[in-house]
């Protein structure tokens, strides 16, 4: 077992997911279950992927990408890599690489688990078991847009642009109530 599928079955495991996201971190769950080959995007069927919320300093507004490939707004985050020493540290380095902002500082806790659907660069479809954590940025946070990304852009909760991600506004939502109480 690799010390990140370890850390991805210990931090879930620990973690109660909301109403909403409950039928998604089972799916996760026994997905996980099954070996750690499921980190990785070859796996067939589905892999695990993290993902990241961005709050801004005053936790009034959200930063989301307009995706490159998919054109919808969505919580900016990817594939796990070799490096990656848990999901919340895959998780803040797609943060930092997809919105060149320095400082951010990442929530270990996830917010959510989101079960999407791909289709891969073979055309073939594959389920991204996304594992969700909520990332702080610092006051004087300048984002960039990177390659995988249309643009950038700073949302409060209650007006995210269109188009949106099937389950983005769950995600915001749970994002928000995990940075109330932190």
């Amino acid at each position: 077992m690799s010390l990140l599928h370890r850390d991805a079955l210990e931090t879930l495991r620990n973690w109660t997911p909301t109403p909403d996201g409950a039928d998604d971190w089972r799916l996760t769950m026994k997905l996980l279950e099954s070996g750690p080959e499921v980190m990785w995007r070859d796996h067939d069927g589905g892999h695990v992927t993290a993902s990241v919320i961005i709050l801004s300093h005053d936790r009034r507004r959200v930063l989301l990408c307009l995706h490159g490939k998919f054109d919808v707004w969505v919580q900016l985050g990817g594939h796990l890599e070799a490096g990656d020493a848990s999901l919340a540290a895959a998780a803040l380095r797609e943060a930092t690489e997809e919105s060149g902002i320095a400082g951010l500082i990442v929530d270990p806790v996830p917010v959510d688990v989101d079960i999407h659907q791909v289709v891969n660069c073979a055309g073939r479809r594959l389920d991204h078991h996304d594992v969700i954590f909520a990332v702080h940025a610092p006051r004087d946070a300048v984002e960039q847009v990177s390659a995988e990304s249309h643009a950038l852009g700073w949302f409060r909760p209650d007006a995210l642009p269109a188009p949106l991600g099937s389950d983005t506004r769950r995600v915001v939502r749970n994002a928000m109530l995990r940075a109330a109480v932190r």
